[in-house]
């Protein structure tokens, strides 16, 4: 597991080898660089950045955490308070519209749920997790740690099996998006967010046989867990 350092920040953060071209390679660089910072322990969020989808401005958002947005956000909004049962934050609509026959599979207690929907070659996970006062004093600050912890994991996965990792605006307070194969011909879609003192995370995959079909099905993959994923986040607001 990887230390976080003495003040707060946030780490620039629901298996064969995929094609060496493309993406991949851009990322060897930037890893020594993390490796240079890990070593004086100030490791920062490493950002793949792409010029045609405004890398920058994620980047930019991003760092925006080093200055203490998760400070500003402790004292603002109200915190989660329980989870709603594994299948409910994810309307019918949206899984009939995914998966039209998917079966279904849950579990789940006051503080941890998941569901499971699967059709064929291609499924939809849903996990959230619940920080509460009445089992932390600090939910929100654990919250942003379990978030760091999932950011780590997903940085410490093999090169050669990440095919976009980096920041996403627009779901929660803090979030990042992953592309990646996993299981033979499967590519996943995740996108894990944190809201206040919950953190979620949403995975979509499919099987794609072509290689060079995997990298034009990573925006509508991708494209497919965001929106589950902000779906989520507004489940989890309402109570």
């Amino acid at each position: 597991m990887v230390q976080r350092p003495s003040e707060p920040f946030h780490r620039i953060y629901s298996t064969p080898e995929p094609p060496s071209q493309i993406r991949v390679p851009r990322l060897l660089k930037p890893v020594a660089v993390v490796a240079a910072l890990a070593a004086a322990g100030a490791l920062g969020f490493l950002v793949v950045p792409d010029a045609d989808r405004g890398g920058g401005g994620e980047k930019a958002a991003a760092l925006g955490h080093l200055h203490g947005d998760r400070g500003e956000q402790a004292s603002s909004a109200p915190m989660v308070t329980k989870l709603p049962s594994p299948c409910a934050t994810v309307s019918e609509a949206t899984v009939e519209q995914a998966l039209p026959k998917a079966k279904r599979r849950q579990d789940g207690n006051s503080t941890l749920t998941t569901c499971t929907y699967s059709e064929g070659s291609r499924w939809l996970r849903v996990e959230a997790r619940l920080y509460t006062p009445d089992n932390t004093a600090t939910p929100v600050q654990d919250a942003a740690s379990r978030y760091d912890e999932r950011w780590a994991q997903a940085q410490s996965t093999p090169l050669e099996r990440t095919i976009r990792l980096e920041p996403h605006r627009g779901v929660g307070d803090e979030a990042y998006r992953w592309f990646r194969t996993e299981g033979g011909p499967d590519v996943v879609g995740e996108v894990t967010a944190r809201t206040r003192n919950a953190v979620l995370t949403v995975s979509y995959g499919e099987r794609v046989p072509d290689e060079g079909e995997r990298y034009e099905r990573e925006h509508a993959i991708l494209g497919r867990a965001a929106a589950v994923a902000r779906e989520v986040v507004t489940a989890l607001n309402r109570f």
